[in-house]
C-alpha cells in the first residue's frame, strides 16, 4: 500500500475492504488517492483525513466551501453509495439521518452532513437510555415512505439470511468455531426465517442499527443513524441490537426489551423472540473479538440456546 493510500486507509481497513469484496477490492485502493483528489475539485471540498469506517467504505472527514464540514464516503461497490443516499433521502425529514449532498454514482461516492464530532455511541462504549433509542427507532419508524419506494426495499428475510450467511463465515474462520456450534448458529436463522414472516407491525426498517451505525448528535440533534440496510420487516428488528448490546444477564436483556417494546409499540415476547434468534450472530461476534470469558457472553449463548 503506497503512503498516499495509508493516509486514508490503514492496514486493517484493507483487509475488511479486501475481505469484503475480494482482491478487486486492492486495485481500487491503489486510485483512491486519485478518485479523492478528483471528487474534492469538483465538490470543493478540503480533505481533513480519516474517520471511522466501516466494512463497505472508505470515510473521510472534509470540509465544503463554505466551511461546513461534511463526511465523504467512497466504497468499491458503486452501488452502495447510491443506495444509501436513496435511503437516507427517504428518511430524512425525520432528521434522525444525516443530509446528502452530493452523490456521484459512478465512483460510488457521497457526500454527507457530518454529525457532531463523528463519534459513534459504539466509540463512545457507554448504553444509551433506552428511551433515546426507542424514540430514535420509533422517529424512524413514523417516516411515512412513498409505496414505490418501498417496493424497492428489500423483505427482511433477505436481510436475514443475509445475514446469517456472513456470520456463519465468520464463524467457521475465526475462534467461534470452536465456542458456537453450528447447530446454535442454524437454529437461530430458523426462528429469524420464522420471525421474518410475521406480517405485524411492517415498517420500512434501517436494518442495520447497531451502536457503531448511531452517531451522538449532541443537545440539538441527538441520535443519528447512518449506513442503513433498509428493508422491510418487523419493526421490533431495529431494537434487537440495543437490547443485548453489554448486556450481562438474561435479566439486563428483558428489563431492555421491556422499555424498548413498549416505547416503540410491538409485544416484548416478539421483541423478545427476535434477540433469541439474533444471539448466535452476537456471540460469534463476542467470541471473534476475544471476549468469550465474559458474562455478556454467556449472556449470549444463554439466549441462543434458550
Amino acid at each position: 500500500m503506497s503512503e498516499v493510500t495509508a493516509r486514508y486507509v490503514d492496514d486493517k481497513q484493507r483487509r475488511r475492504l479486501i475481505r469484503r469484496f475480494g482482491r478487486g477490492a486492492a486495485d481500487w485502493l491503489d486510485g483512491l488517492p486519485a478518485r479523492v483528489d478528483e471528487l474534492a475539485a469538483e465538490w470543493k471540498l478540503s480533505v481533513e483525513g480519516p474517520a471511522p469506517h466501516g466494512r463497505t467504505s472508505v470515510v473521510l472527514f472534509c470540509r465544503r466551501l463554505d466551511g461546513s464540514p461534511a463526511i465523504l464516503k467512497i466504497s468499491p461497490d458503486p452501488g452502495l453509495g447510491t443506495s444509501e443516499a436513496r435511503i437516507l433521502r427517504l428518511w430524512e425529514e425525520s432528521g434522525r439521518v444525516p443530509a446528502v449532498w452530493e452523490v456521484d454514482t459512478e465512483r460510488g461516492a457521497v457526500l454527507l452532513e457530518a454529525i457532531g464530532e463523528g463519534r459513534t455511541v459504539a466509540l463512545a462504549g457507554e448504553v444509551p437510555p433506552m428511551h433515546d433509542i426507542a424514540d430514535l427507532i420509533a422517529d424512524l419508524h413514523a417516516v411515512d415512505v412513498p409505496c414505490d419506494e418501498k417496493g424497492e426495499l428489500h423483505p427482511l428475510d433477505s436481510r436475514m439470511n443475509f445475514l446469517y450467511d456472513m456470520w456463519e463465515r465468520e464463524r467457521q474462520d475465526g475462534p467461534a468455531a470452536e465456542l458456537v456450534p453450528t447447530s446454535v448458529l442454524h437454529r437461530g436463522h430458523s426462528r429469524a426465517r420464522d420471525l421474518a414472516h410475521g406480517q405485524d407491525d411492517v415498517v420500512p426498517l434501517h436494518g442495520d442499527l447497531h451502536p457503531g451505525n448511531v452517531l451522538l448528535g449532541g443537545p440539538e440533534r441527538g441520535l443519528v443513524a447512518v449506513d442503513p440496510r433498509a428493508c422491510v420487516g418487523d419493526a421490533a428488528v431495529d431494537a434487537v441490537d440495543w437490547a443485548v448490546w453489554q448486556a450481562d444477564s438474561l435479566e439486563e436483556v428483558e428489563r431492555r426489551v421491556a422499555l424498548l417494546s413498549a416505547r416503540i409499540g410491538v409485544p416484548g415476547d416478539r421483541l423478545l423472540a427476535w434477540c433469541r434468534a439474533c444471539a448466535p450472530l452476537f456471540a460469534v461476534a463476542a467470541a471473534n473479538r476475544g471476549r468469550a470469558d465474559t458474562p455478556h457472553f454467556a449472556t449470549l449463548m444463554a439466549l441462543a440456546e434458550s
